[in-house]
């Protein structure tokens, strides 16, 4: 088994996998030894080898935590090996999570072009196509949003995420609401046109904390079964175990 540790914005994700399975999983806000002492528990001598992925840091000190543990781990860093081809002209400043989910897509979803658009955070919508990576969009989340029409005017209030999409708002919570709700589905809406007239068999993929909720508001898109972010840091670790030997 291997040990996958996903550092993302908001949250720390722990995962002990085999090929694409989730053997266990845990989460906690920051990353903690002792969380990943509680996951491995009895099977520890069975995790050789574990990777980790961070867009808070450089991961430098949690690998080195890892590591005292003795697992062999593999920092995810730009100078890591993907198998999967990179046309991302700043390939350092490429988020190592979008990079991770398209390496998990093009596993999962093999030989269909893909567009993955993953609501967390941030919303990143990217292309792979012939196993390449191609690029994409990164805009701000549905709360970051919310957060930014507060903080940034004088009056609008903070205001709670729709939960369904409205002909239009007729109060100013709902004014708010909806015009955060819609301008998203029609962001994604018009990537999802465009690209469809670029790819033949184009799959669309939603991944992240709010995939479920906008599947429901965009058709034509199908909601990711797993952790793509988890299955390619998992499938990178694999492809540079294999490539050392």
């Amino acid at each position: 088994m291997n040990l996958i540790v996903d550092i993302g914005n908001t949250r720390v994700k722990y995962a002990l996998m085999e090929g694409r399975t989730v053997v266990a999983y845990a989460c906690s806000d920051n990353f903690e030894v002792a969380e990943v002492q509680r996951l491995i528990g009895s099977v520890a001598e069975e995790v050789a080898w574990a990777i980790l992925c961070s867009t808070r840091g450089d991961g430098r000190q949690e690998t080195q935590a890892l590591e005292s543990l003795g697992i062999k781990t593999l920092l995810f860093d730009a100078a890591c090996m993907v198998p999967l081809k990179n046309d991302y002209l700043t390939p350092q400043t490429l988020g190592r999570d979008r990079l991770a989910a398209a390496v998990g897509a093009d596993l999962c979803y093999e030989g269909r072009p893909l567009l993955i658009i993953d609501f967390g955070t941030a919303i990143t919508c990217d292309v792979v196509s012939d196993h390449t990576f191609h690029g994409g969009f990164i805009s701000p989340g549905r709360s970051m949003r919310l957060r930014a029409l507060h903080a940034f005017t004088a009056r609008l209030p903070l205001v709670a995420p729709a939960e369904e999409i409205l002909p239009w708002g007729r109060t100013t919570e709902e004014a708010i609401a909806q015009g955060v709700e819609q301008g998203i589905v029609g962001e994604i809406e018009g990537h999802i046109a465009r690209f469809r007239k670029k790819f033949d068999n184009l799959l669309i993929i939603f991944a992240g904390g709010e995939a479920k909720h906008f599947a429901k508001q965009i058709k034509n898109a199908i909601f990711a079964d797993c952790d793509l972010v988890l299955v390619g840091l998992n499938r990178i670790l694999e492809f540079t175990i294999h490539a050392e030997k």
